[in-house]
């Protein structure tokens, strides 16, 4: 079969490659010719483990192509995926303006009968508006079916090639079938299909993610009233993870959520539910929550110190979550425009969103980035933990003391350290819910 990918951001990129290395003919479509012309040449713009050493062996064994002509792509296609973009808008409702577009554009190329295929995440109803878009321009057959992605940035490549479950969702049983067979190679003891009408599999993503998100604005709750009653937050976790019916997965005191998909995700089921009548209470609260939890360690620090003027501050991890260089909704961003704004100058470090967080503050004179870890602390009168990069995890904390200021405090945002050494060591240490000596 050959096979299309519109859109070569995250899903897509991985979509595209993972099935051209089944031994799949597929061919990555995007408009921007910059793009192409760099992924032509196996540059990859993106950090995503794995990735680039696959899209290098697929494009030189030729599965594996790059385009901007949308119109050759899907005319020469049997499945063709639909992968771009549903950010935010203005109202929290998904944008499906780029999902449209790509709609009209397959409408105007098909050439035969296809399966048209949405990855994007979209609110239910999406796939029949672009089966009506498509059905507007065109006489040719096809089928189109709901196929949401659940990788996680960091880790999507093993996402996609050993997937926990593969949701289809299409009326059409033969073309549910054939995108079975797309992903069979990928089960290697069993089978986890979810079969499903449209509908149903577009609410699965919104619910997982939502339920997600959820879990994580419900324990920094926790945390914060820790704070308040002198509990220990990690000793909270520990016990209710024992209960199997609650486990310990997302159950980790931080920082809150960030990224391109769990804010606007839960932003989008939110004000679907109230288009649809339900007042979805439960959903502005994890969001609210969230906002106020990613101003924690500016809150910690202002705090601790007071005043900010003439602070020197060392800041690790910059990008939203360990094992990407993505800084959309980073905690550390927001942070640091806040540090400086309130007279702190900033010295960060990561081991791979420098580039971008450089490009983000670029109108901040008083941010420096170092790639050496410890050249962050030099008279630094604060350290503060954003990502929990392996590289953070288990510093040289002698060598971190003797280069910051006197009476050195850390703030651990994700509670990777262990209080008492710190403080045997001589460091001050606020971590998130956990008691203050």
């Amino acid at each position: 079969m050959q096979i299309s990918v519109i859109g070569t951001g995250y899903v897509g990129l991985v979509t595209g490659t993972c099935l051209a290395n089944t031994g799949q003919d597929v061919v990555c479509v995007d408009k921007d010719p910059e793009l192409v012309e760099r992924l032509c040449e196996g540059d990859v713009p993106i950090h995503e483990s794995g990735l680039k050493e696959l899209v290098e062996e697929n494009l030189e064994d030729g599965r594996l192509t790059f385009t901007t002509d949308t119109q050759e792509a899907v005319a020469n296609s049997d499945i063709v995926f639909i992968a771009v973009g549903t950010p935010m808008d203005g109202d929290g409702s998904a944008d499906l303006s780029a999902v449209k577009a790509v709609a009209r554009d397959i409408g105007d190329s098909l050439d035969g009968y296809t399966i048209v295929v949405c990855k994007s995440t979209v609110p239910v109803g999406t796939n029949h508006k672009v089966a009506e878009i498509i059905r507007e321009r065109t006489d040719d057959d096809f089928d189109v079916a709901s196929n949401p992605e659940f990788l996680k940035e960091g880790s999507a490549v093993q996402d996609f090639q050993s997937p926990e479950r593969v949701v289809i969702g299409c009326e059409n049983e033969d073309a549910a079938e054939t995108l079975a067979d797309l992903y069979r190679p990928f089960f290697q003891r069993s089978e986890r299909f979810v079969m499903c009408d449209v509908p149903t599999a577009e609410m699965i993503k919104y619910a997982s993610n939502s339920m997600l998100a959820t879990k994580i604005s419900f324990m920094n709750e926790i945390a914060n009233i820790c704070d308040e009653v002198g509990a220990d937050v990690e000793k909270v976790r520990q016990g209710m993870s024992m209960d199997e019916r609650i486990g310990p997965h997302f159950i980790y005191p931080g920082l809150g959520y960030g990224g391109s998909c769990f804010p606007k995700d839960v932003r989008a089921l939110e004000r679907l539910g109230r288009d649809s009548g339900v007042q979805a209470d439960m959903l502005s609260a994890v969001t609210d929550i969230n906002e106020r939890q990613k101003m924690y360690l500016y809150e910690q620090a202002r705090g601790y110190f007071g005043s900010f003027d003439g602070l020197e501050f060392a800041v690790w991890g910059l990008s939203f979550k360990p094992g990407t260089d993505d800084i959309r909704q980073a905690p550390a961003i927001r942070n640091v425009r806040r540090f400086v704004a309130d007279g702190a100058r900033v010295r960060a470090t990561d081991p791979h969103a420098i580039e971008n967080a450089r490009a983000e503050l670029s109108d901040l004179e008083d941010v420096q980035f170092q790639k050496d870890n410890y050249a962050t602390l030099e008279g630094a009168d604060a350290l503060f933990l954003f990502t929990e990069w392996n590289e953070f995890r288990n510093p040289n904390f002698e060598r971190i003391r003797d280069l910051m200021a006197d009476d050195p405090v850390i703030f651990d945002g994700r509670n990777i350290y262990r209080p008492e050494k710190l403080r045997e060591l001589g460091f001050e240490y606020r971590g998130v819910g956990r008691p203050n000596q």
